[in-house]
């Protein structure tokens, strides 16, 4: 039996999934030193898992207003709440755009412009509302 419902308040996150905004909460990261930095819980156990959607991460330089990027959201035959995370990193002489969907990593990758590597940490970060707000 589920105890009595309550409501607190939880930090959300926006990601964009294909030109528009997701809100999300960060639980649980397979890292000990980023689910510090991000005020998650510690979650060994998370990694290493295979076959997740991918959360896209720009480091470094980067345009205004940049949002995480997911590869997936609820209503897809992909999503899980589970990520594996990967880090976006324009290439030198690249002026950086606003990233908005993981085709467009895709492509750029593909042209050059940037890399995206994965490294192997694993997120819990269920999408709590499709679209903005």
């Amino acid at each position: 039996m589920l105890g009595p419902a309550a409501h607190g308040a939880m930090t959300t996150h926006l990601g964009c999934y294909d030109a528009h905004e997701d809100t999300y909460v960060m639980t649980d990261v397979s890292d000990r030193a980023q689910a510090a930095e991000l005020h998650a819980n510690y979650a060994k156990a998370l990694a290493p898992i295979r076959g997740l959607p991918l959360q896209y991460f720009v480091t470094g330089r980067h345009a205004a207003g940049q949002l995480t990027v997911l590869r997936s959201e609820p209503g897809e035959a992909d999503y899980n709440p589970l990520w594996s995370e990967v880090i976006v990193t324009w290439k030198a002489g690249v002026t950086p755009v606003l990233l908005t969907s993981d085709d467009q990593i895709d492509a750029a990758a593909k042209a050059g412009k940037l890399t995206a590597t994965a490294n192997g940490i694993v997120l819990n970060a269920p999408i709590t509302k499709v679209g903005k707000g």
